[in-house]
């Protein structure tokens, strides 16, 4: 099974300029746990909860703190033709939790729970994915 097989929706996506509380805002309207940060069209880091988490005990004020002074920047990207066992071996060896899939077409980020679902219960992602 490749990562392309997984994907159901398109990144949530912010500029790094956007504040802390957008992002927030953002992540619990999408239902999401972490969000491409792009600059130019491209992606130049990824902000998960745990960022969030991080600046809350930092004490940041989240309607002044920029998202580009708490994402992780940089991060390992995936080709949606990369083999799940593959990405989920990285996940292990790494601690991350979040799976930036990018290509020419393709701009997702899929979660831990997305990789254990592939590979406990392969015909659930199908239903997911028709």
């Amino acid at each position: 099974m490749k990562l392309r097989d997984l994907i159901q929706n398109s990144a949530e996506t912010m500029s790094p300029a956007s504040t802390l509380r957008e992002a927030a805002q953002a992540m619990v309207a999408g239902d999401v746990g972490s969000m491409g940060i792009v600059d130019d069209g491209a992606l130049i880091g990824i902000l998960t909860e745990r960022d969030i988490l991080e600046a809350t005990a930092q004490g940041v004020d989240f309607d002044q703190a920029v998202i580009g002074n708490h994402m992780t920047r940089n991060p390992d990207v995936f080709s949606p033709d990369t083999d799940v066992d593959q990405v989920a071996e990285w996940l292990l060896e790494t601690g991350y939790r979040h799976v930036p899939v990018i290509d020419e077409d393709t701009s997702a980020i899929l979660s831990i729970r997305d990789i254990l679902a592939a590979i406990v219960d392969p015909g659930r992602m199908r239903v997911l994915n028709p």
